[in-house]
């Protein structure tokens, strides 16, 4: 079993801003099967990636445009359904109003890939949808833009909120073993055991 890392590079918008951005693609599974965390930016890429193994799901995190907008173009070429939590239609629809996710995410949900078994955690406050999917049998965690090292994901724009963040944090993922990596949207991983010990520190400044 492995987890792959593809960076990808593009823009994210948002409330009529544009920023550069890379993103984390992640790709767990084995030499049979995998399923893809965020099929961010290039679908070329993302597909090279595969190569010949069956996608068994896409499972998107939330559905800011830069976490979703190769996924259509990446389910065509796979031929693997594309998941997305229904709280964050509203977001989804700015980038594919045209093609609707295959099936809903739910919290508690669980799924197997190459034998292990991921389990969905709902965790609003980036996003109204947002999700983490948690590996036991791998310690590990696909956090998206909920937790990062050093915070909380961004709470500044639509659709976002604070208290919401740091409330799932707390409740869903601090609680997670501390030996737990944290495999982030953007940027470098952490482990649960890193972050819980600011989680004070976070609360009192904000962000």
């Amino acid at each position: 079993m492995n987890i792959d890392r593809l960076v990808t590079a593009g823009q994210f918008r948002l409330d009529g801003g544009v920023w550069d951005v890379e993103n984390n693609v992640w790709i767990l599974g084995d030499d049979r099967e995998c399923v893809i965390v965020d099929a961010a930016h290039d679908a070329d890429l993302v597909a090279a990636a595969v190569g010949g193994r069956d996608v068994t799901a896409i499972l998107c995190t939330h559905a800011h445009n830069d976490h979703v907008n190769a996924a259509v173009a990446v389910a065509e070429y796979t031929g693997a359904p594309i998941l997305l939590h229904p709280d964050d239609r509203v977001l989804w629809d700015q980038t594919h109003p045209d093609r609707t996710p295959d099936h809903a995410l739910a919290d508690g949900q669980s799924f197997t890939v190459a034998g292990v078994e991921l389990t969905v955690l709902h965790t609003p406050g980036h996003a109204p949808g947002a999700c983490c999917f948690h590996v036991p049998e791998l310690a590990a965690l696909f956090s998206g833009d909920t937790l990062f090292r050093g915070g909380p994901g961004a709470t500044g724009r639509s659709y976002s909120d604070f208290d919401t963040i740091v409330a799932s944090i707390k409740e869903k993922l601090l609680v997670l073993p501390p030996e737990t990596v944290v495999y982030t949207g953007h940027g470098d991983t952490t482990t649960i055991g890193d972050e819980a010990s600011h989680l004070d520190e976070w609360i009192a400044r904000g962000y």
